[in-house]
């Protein structure tokens, strides 16, 4: 499995509708057959700061599969508005 960890910075004072965004657009991950798991992550010491991880059956199943598709479309309407910065994204592999 390949993790996508996407950095995600938002201003604090808007948390509480960008999670129900969120919480909204995991079905649009969740309909890609090669999506395995979910979860968007509140950094404490930083408000404002989260991290998106998805388990994805290959990069090529997140970068190309579901970034060219109209759910990623419209996950980004779901969440790009409340980035104060574009999204930092890496990919991992767990080696241990």
């Amino acid at each position: 499995m390949i993790r996508e960890i996407a950095i995600l910075t938002i201003d604090p004072s808007r948390a509480a509708d960008f999670e129900a965004a969120v919480a909204k657009a995991r079905p649009l991950f969740e309909a890609s057959a090669d999506c395995l798991s979910f979860a968007l992550e509140r950094v404490v010491e930083t408000p404002g700061s989260y991290r998106l991880v998805v388990g994805w059956a290959s990069v090529e199943a997140h970068m190309e599969d579901f970034r060219g598709s109209e759910n990623f479309q419209k996950w980004r309407a779901l969440a790009g508005p409340y980035f104060t910065r574009p999204p930092e994204v890496v990919h991992t592999e767990q080696v241990i």
